[in-house]
């Protein structure tokens, strides 16, 4: 899994995302209680930007275009329109620095059917 540097922990807003781009992938950076998660940038049903267009409610991502809600954690469906989660970013932090896999994206469902896990 290769690691990209793509930001300090410190350039972090607590109440949005950070949008992050390597190649043509965008990614959503989010601090949520200290811990950092990374989702696709744009919104599963309008394509509208999640770092740009979006914030956080706890650990609730909210696409301020149509009101649909993420978990930040899984990228879970949390409230309509949306139907599709956002696909996820493996993220490491060390220090002040974040890395995120750009090229490890999953779905959160995905990976658990691929290891057999039932859905909680």
């Amino acid at each position: 899994m290769k690691f990209t540097n793509v930001c300090k922990l410190s350039d972090l807003p607590d109440d949005e995302g950070l949008k992050v781009v390597e190649g043509n992938t965008a990614v959503a950076v989010f601090k949520v209680n200290g811990e950092v998660f990374a989702t696709q940038d744009r919104c599963s049903h309008a394509k509208w930007s999640l770092s740009e267009g979006g914030y956080l409610e706890g650990d609730v991502i909210v696409c301020s275009l149509h009101m649909g809600k993420f978990c930040a954690r899984t990228g879970e469906v949390k409230m309509a329109p949306p139907w599709k989660p956002l696909e996820k970013y493996p993220v490491r932090v060390d220090g002040d620095d974040v890395y995120v896999a750009f090229e490890d994206g999953y779905f959160e469902e995905q990976e658990a059917n691929a290891q057999g896990a039932s859905k909680r």
